[in-house]
């Protein structure tokens, strides 16, 4: 059985018991927090497909972990110009195991 939901702009395949990063969720470390961004369950052959979400499906899961990534530098070089422009980002997320996907 699995599950694609959406949550942080971004779309993730999940089976129960994964592993993964999504964007920045609120809550505490060991919570339980349900998602209701639900687009598809699959179990078997019986797949239900949301349009564009799935009424009365969620997918638990609990906070692992909060954390940042590896730092992006952004750099706006002009030759010729005198012109240089220097930045640096870290996209902060949240680490989360999936425990129960309802269909």
């Amino acid at each position: 059985m699995y599950a694609v939901i959406a949550t942080g702009g971004k779309q993730y395949r999940v089976t129960k018991g994964e592993t993964l990063r999504v964007e920045k969720l609120e809550g505490e470390e060991g919570s339980a927090v349900e998602l209701d961004g639900v687009l598809m369950v699959a179990d078997g052959d019986n797949i239900a497909v949301g349009t564009p979400m799935l009424d009365k499906s969620a997918v638990t899961v609990t906070i692992k972990s909060h954390g940042r990534g590896k730092k992006v530098d952004i750099v706006k070089f002009r030759r010729r110009k005198h012109s240089r422009r220097q930045a640096g980002h870290r996209q902060s997320y949240t680490e989360i195991e999936v425990t129960d996907i309802k269909a």
